[in-house]
């Protein structure tokens, strides 16, 4: 099958496409075009989030992307998150009742009738974590999100959920790349059927996030070929080969860009599998912690 219509099941009903188009960092004033831009090229899963701050152009980028291409909203699959407060940066952590506003909130900046998959952007709820987690139960039930799911979340932060006796996750976002691999966290995650969503798959690139402030320290930036010798062995760029990776693992992946043609290029990841020697060599480079987002860190958000 095809890449670019692969999908991972979520629930019996819902299935999220192995390809999607991030837009953490694209401002509100950039992201309608993208987001059409994104979907003209085939793109069919858009992420954002309430903390990106640019969901209303997202909503105007995909409800303009529907008539350019004659699809229907249900051809289209949204992720959005809630923020759930963070008391380490002074904001209150939201409650059950907060967190159904957040999400109407959310849902008409985005201008749609529903979210196909609504998230917890990050675990900094706290002590509200689970309150939190019966609210986007209790959305989904209402039908109002065909499936919720958590983002950066450890697996202690899940077994809270499950030692409160409530539904798990479905899926979890968090940043997978060669450098930080987190074994144990997806083993986890595929022992309790939650699937794995990365972001940051392209964060060994030398060019990942350059000029941002969220960029990887320096002493990261440095590219030791590795990546670009493998990618010539496939006939693939760099970006390509580690976007296979993560699809190749099983993992949903967000690659961000504003460049149509590189947009078609993260699309193209057809014609080749990465063999298990690769695999194995890939394998060996993890780091572990993370270079966007330290689990539990509150000084970045993914």
């Amino acid at each position: 099958m095809s890449i670019l219509r692969k999908t991972f099941r979520l629930n019996a009903e819902t299935e999220i496409p192995a390809v999607g188009f991030g837009t953490y960092l694209i401002e509100e004033t950039d992201v309608a075009s993208a987001v059409r831009a994104a979907i003209g090229v085939g793109y069919r899963h858009i992420d954002t989030a309430e903390v990106y701050h640019n969901e209303a152009g997202v909503g105007a980028g995909i409800r303009t992307a529907l008539v350019d291409n004659g699809l229907t909203r249900r051809e289209i699959f949204v992720t959005t998150k809630l923020w759930p407060g963070a008391a380490e940066w002074g904001e209150t952590p939201k409650t059950y009742a907060q967190t159904l506003s957040a999400f109407d909130e959310s849902v008409k900046r985005l201008g749609l009738d529903y979210i196909d998959l609504y998230l917890i952007h990050s675990p900094h709820g706290g002590a509200r974590r689970v309150e939190e987690w019966r609210a986007l139960i209790d959305l989904k039930k209402a039908g109002k999100v065909r499936s919720v799911g958590v983002s950066n979340f450890t697996d202690a932060h899940i077994n809270e959920i499950k030692a409160a006796g409530l539904a798990l996750p479905e899926a979890n976002q968090i940043e997978l790349h060669p450098w930080s691999q987190k074994p144990d966290l997806v083993g986890y995650m595929h022992e309790h059927t939650i699937v794995p969503i990365a972001y940051s798959s392209l964060a060994p690139l030398s060019t990942w996030r350059a000029g941002q402030e969220s960029a990887k320290p320096e002493a990261e930036k440095k590219a030791d070929g590795v990546f670009a010798t493998m990618a010539a062995k496939y006939g693939v760029t760099e970006a390509q080969l580690l976007l296979h990776w993560g699809v190749q693992n099983g993992y949903a992946i967000l690659p961000k860009s504003l460049n149509p043609e590189r947009m078609k290029q993260n699309l193209a990841l057809d014609g080749f599998e990465i063999d298990a020697e690769d695999m194995d060599a890939i394998r060996k480079m993890d780091r572990g912690a993370g270079i966007a987002w330290s689990m539990g860190d509150p000084t970045k958000v993914s």
